[in-house]
């Protein structure tokens, strides 16, 4: 077999991993109906789909720095084989509380289909092709926004809530397989030092940040009271300090605090945070003012949202093939001042907007964030070399679920709607516009830091001069 057949092999085993991994989201949401009213748990409604993010995001640094150690095929087929494994007993499950722990542990292996397979592009494919695969990968997001709702309508009416596990398992397989038999790693036969004390203080300090994270966006009921959530802050910070003292005297840091020093890193990273920010606004706030302000039903909301879908995987293909040619700045600011005119766009919408400017407004979104996020992945992973690019490129992935978790905080807290048990249009639309006012102030700071990245190609022909 030759080294293109080999490459293509691995390629297409990476697409199907993260394919599963970023349709999960979106295909159990539209079985939560089902599911909880078959195992009896409205109330813990919620937590399905929170406890397989927290799990997910407290273990995506921590992949990503052990394939830096061991290797990125076996750390991928571990966390693929608890991905399957959770799968598998969450189709089995018989009451809710087996279905949190099992999704929990789902969600432990869903950190390393959301982390290694972009490290992996970054070993194999040099920087002319690295963008354009990774900006094929970066789309699979977005088909996955397309196809998840309407995959899970599908096996939920004519087969069962249990089936969207199910399926993952032959997929799974496949990948693991492909993978295993034609990736090939070379690693230096050391001993090995593994930070348990840095990956149990950075568990413990990230769980505790969510959680209250979690517990205030929904408004702080039940065990979620404001000195619940102080004391879950508090213990944050206590290990998260604990954490950084660990890390800075670590040989073999989760999260070396020498990537920060990198001014691609730094200014890419700060650029995610923002733009995840804006992202999880732009998708879970514009459903709502179709549905609120224009009064329309939950599917005309649905089919609104199609053009940020269609719009993002476009605009990722489009970095893809345009980065080796014109730069990642000249991609990066391109997508910062067009998520900008979106931005004041939604702005300035009123209730007498036509839902063509909606439209028109959502698609510039989605081309958006294709465009910016495809072009930072492709930064980060350039920017470091093959013993750094794991945890380069986990710290960046990590960043960006950050950055949506604190996003929905915060702008939750700004949302009203009137009346506890009804919508008031007028006052939805009113907190509605405020919000939109904030992110499009954001979206000029994102403008800014795009601007002051430094021009990659340096760096890259730095590396390439020193191999």
């Amino acid at each position: 077999m030759n080294a293109n057949q080999t490459r293509k092999k691995v390629t297409i085993a990476l697409f199907v991993a993260t394919f599963l991994a970023a349709i999960e989201g979106t295909i159990v949401s539209t079985a939560m109906p089902s599911i909880t009213g078959e195992l009896q748990g409205i109330q813990q409604y919620s937590w399905i789909i929170s406890i397989y993010l927290l799990a997910t995001v407290i273990t995506t640094p921590i992949y990503g720095k052990l394939s830096d150690l061991y290797g990125r095929k076996r750390m991928f087929i571990i966390g693929a084989l608890i991905f399957l494994a959770g799968s598998m007993l969450s189709g089995v499950a018989q009451t809710m509380n087996q279905l949190i722990w099992f999704r929990a542990l789902q969600g432990l292996g869903a950190g390393a289909l959301t982390t290694i397979p972009y490290t992996i592009i970054g070993d194999l494919y040099p920087f002319e092709k690295r963008a354009k695969v990774q900006g094929w990968m970066s789309s699979i997001w977005g088909i996955a926004g397309i196809s998840g709702p309407l995959l899970g309508g599908l096996l939920v009416d004519y087969i069962s809530w249990r089936a969207i596990f199910y399926m993952n398992l032959p997929f799974g397989i496949v990948a693991i397989y492909l993978l295993s038999t034609s990736l090939r790693e070379t690693l230096e036969k050391k001993k090995k030092h593994i930070d348990y004390p840095g990956i149990i203080t950075f568990a413990i300090a990230m769980f505790s940040f969510l959680y209250a994270m979690t517990l205030l966006r929904d408004g702080g009921e039940g065990s979620g009271t404001a000195w619940t959530i102080g004391l879950l802050l508090l213990l944050a910070a206590l290990f998260f300090t604990l954490f950084a003292r660990i890390e800075i005297r670590s040989p073999e840091p989760i999260i070396p605090f020498q990537l920060f020093r990198n001014r691609m890193i730094s200014m890419a990273n700060l650029d995610s945070f923002l733009l995840c920010v804006i992202n999880v606004v732009v998708i879970f706030y514009l459903p709502l003012w179709i549905q609120g302000v224009y009064g329309k039903p939950a599917t005309y909301s649905g089919l609104a949202m199609i053009p940020l879908s269609i719009a993002w995987p476009l605009g990722s293909i489009l970095a893809g093939n345009w980065i080796s040619r014109k730069g990642l700045r000249y991609i990066g600011v391109a997508g910062a001042c067009i998520l900008l005119a979106s931005s004041i766009g939604f702005a300035f919408m009123t209730a007498s907007t036509s839902i063509a400017l909606f439209i028109i407004y959502t698609f510039m979104a989605g081309l958006s964030f294709g465009l910016s996020l495809t072009s930072l992945t492709v930064a980060v992973s350039s920017s470091v070399g093959w013993e750094l690019r794991g945890s380069a490129v986990a710290s960046n992935n990590f960043i960006r679920t950050l950055g949506q978790t604190i996003g929905i905080t915060a702008f939750g807290l700004l949302l009203h709607t009137g009346q506890a048990d009804s919508i008031e249009p007028t006052v939805l639309a009113g907190s509605l516009h405020t919000i939109f006012i904030w992110v499009a102030v954001l979206s000029i700071i994102v403008v800014v830091v795009s601007l002051g990245l430094p021009k990659l190609e340096q760096v890259e022909q730095q590396q390439r001069n020193a191999s």
